[in-house]
This record gives structure tokens, C-alpha cells and sequence, in this order.
């Protein structure tokens, strides 16, 4: 497994990083307990999950559960800020709730520090010198190692940069948002921030909830044991004609080169220089095999720039 730099960081991550939000979920403990020591075994060390995922806490409880001893061999990365609370009072990202909503995380992953805490959403009510100023005393008190956002756009994220030096505070060495051969949008603004700031990229629904996994075909209903089958507003958002027509040239594409669509758009993500590790989810060990498996490919310059007539026309 390649390990890679955080963004500027000292924070070291597998290339492949593993998605918990279907824990506690869509997959039972046992299930999980599988799926997570299988990644332990195959090299992946950046766990990625957030307290709202699986019934609000179920996935970091999971976790907790799980880990043991294995706790230290990973970078344990959790987020806070999305509602866990029907009337709203809990969610955000004021002093208070960010010192809530740490102990509560802390609790449920059964250990005393967190490698990266994530803000997962831009809280507009509370200024981000108190957000940053909060994250700060965290990682002050060894509660907290790193900081980084998720879902921020580009003006926010240079905001917060500028008031993290002008404090002196603790700054995001990371940014987590939806990137994938589909959804590039990113590209116009955010990704120039973070490479501008040195963050590092973790890209989440690298196969666009499945659309980029094969397994589709073009003017064809989703089977309905698929995700597209069961979730109705995914298909919708994902399977479009633009996203068609560029799906069925990607599959020729890779297989003309003797490669998957998965091997596709796991290895096209791995050889973008901001990104430092792909996450993904996963509710088999099998998944979990091809995941790791898929960035193997070394793209070409040659094959970059095909890609990027496919995608972007």
C-alpha cells in the first residue's frame, strides 16, 4: 500500500482510505468486524467516519467496538457540525457544540485522541475564529491531532487559511469533498484553493455512488438489488445522458487498455497530485480487495489527456 503526506502536513495516510458510513447500517457488527480487519491487513490506515453516519453514532460506535489494540495502527479520522438532533441543538460549529460533540465522538470511538476531526459542513451562524479557535484548544490538549474541512467552498476555505495565521491557530491541513470522473466541478475553484494552501484532497464517492463501477449499462432500468434500484434520487442525480455517454466511453477506454472501470476511476484519482487518499466504503471484504487493488494502474500523460476530452468535452 502507497502511504502519503496529508497535504502539508507530517500526517502520513493509505492511498486508499476506507469509508465507515456503512457500518453500523447497511453492514451488521460482524460484517463490519471483517470488512475493517481485512483493510487492516491489506494496508489501508485512514479510516474515515463522522458522527452523524449510521443512525447518528453507530458508525463510530462500530468502530470502537472493533479497533482494540488496533486503534494505534490507524489514522482515525471522524467529523462533526451535521445535525444530531431532530430540534436542531445539536450541530454546528460553536465553541460549545465543537466541545460537545468531541466528547461525544471520543465516547463512542473508545479512545482519548482523534488523528483528524473534520468540520463537516460550513456553519454560517458562527464566525470561523471561533470555530478554529476551538479546534485549536483540541489539538492543544492532545484530544485532536489535525483539523480539516469537508463541503467548504474555495472562499471559505482562503478565509479560514488567513484567520488561522493571523491567530496563530491550528489550520485545516485537509479538505474532504465529492470528486470523480463524473463530477469534476471542484476543478474551477476549490481544487486551486487547496493547492494553494497546501490541503490534502480526500475525495469521497470516487465512483459516483456506483455509476462508475461497470455495473450499469446505458439506456438500461438499475437492477433493483443495485443502489440506483433501491435509492431513486441517486439514479437521478447520477444517471443522466451527459454521464452516460461519458460512462460508456470510459469502459472502452479502460478495457481497450485491458483494465475495469473500477481500476479507472480509482487510478485516475490516485494520480492527482492534490489527493491523498481515495475513500470508499464498503460492505464486503471482497470490495474492500478490489478497492486497494484498483490504484495500481500508473495512468500515462497520453491517457490523462484522452480522459479529460472523455469528461470534459
Amino acid at each position: 500500500m502507497e502511504i502519503r503526506n496529508l497535504g502539508a502536513s507530517g500526517l502520513r495516510v493509505s492511498a486508499v482510505g476506507l469509508g465507515c458510513n456503512n457500518f453500523g447500517q447497511r453492514t451488521d457488527l460482524e460484517t463490519s468486524r471483517k470488512v475493517i480487519h481485512r483493510a487492516l491487513d491489506l494496508g489501508i490506515t485512514l479510516f474515515d467516519t463522522a458522527d452523524i453516519y449510521s443512525n447518528m453514532g453507530g458508525s463510530e460506535n462500530v468502530l470502537g467496538t472493533v479497533l482494540g489494540d488496533r486503534r494505534k495502527d490507524i489514522v482515525l479520522a471522524t467529523k462533526y457540525s451535521k445535525p444530531m438532533a431532530e430540534d436542531g441543538t445539536k450541530q454546528g460549529a460553536s465553541r460549545r457544540y465543537i466541545m460537545a460533540a468531541v466528547e461525544a465522538s471520543l465516547k463512542r470511538l473508545k479512545t482519548d485522541y482523534i488523528d483528524l476531526y473534520q468540520q463537516h459542513d460550513y456553519d454560517p451562524l458562527t464566525p470561523i475564529e471561533e470555530s478554529l479557535r476551538a479546534l485549536d484548544d483540541l489539538v492543544r490538549q492532545g484530544k485532536v491531532r489535525y483539523i480539516g474541512n469537508s463541503n467548504f467552498p474555495a472562499w471559505r476555505i482562503a478565509e479560514a487559511e488567513y484567520v488561522a495565521r493571523a491567530m496563530n491557530v491550528s489550520r485545516f491541513v485537509s479538505c474532504q469533498d465529492e470528486y470523480s470522473l463524473v463530477v469534476r466541478d471542484i476543478e474551477k475553484d476549490l481544487l486551486p484553493a487547496a493547492t494553494e494552501y497546501k490541503l490534502g484532497l480526500l475525495p469521497f464517492f470516487p465512483l459516483a455512488s456506483g455509476l462508475l463501477t461497470g455495473k450499469y449499462r446505458k439506456g438500461e432500468s438499475a437492477p433493483d438489488d443495485t443502489r440506483f434500484g433501491k435509492v431513486p434520487r441517486l439514479r437521478d442525480r447520477y444517471v443522466t445522458p451527459r454521464n452516460e455517454d461519458i460512462v460508456e466511453k470510459l469502459q472502452a477506454f479502460a478495457k481497450a487498455r485491458g483494465h475495469s472501470m473500477l481500476e479507472l476511476a480509482f487510478s485516475w484519482l490516485a494520480s492527482r497530485p492534490q489527493v491523498s487518499s481515495v475513500i470508499a466504503g464498503a460492505t464486503r471484504v471482497e470490495q474492500i480487495e478490489e478497492n486497494v487493488k484498483a490504484i495500481a494502474w500508473k495512468l500515462s500523460t497520453d491517457d490523462l489527456a484522452e480522459i479529460d476530452t472523455i469528461t470534459l468535452g
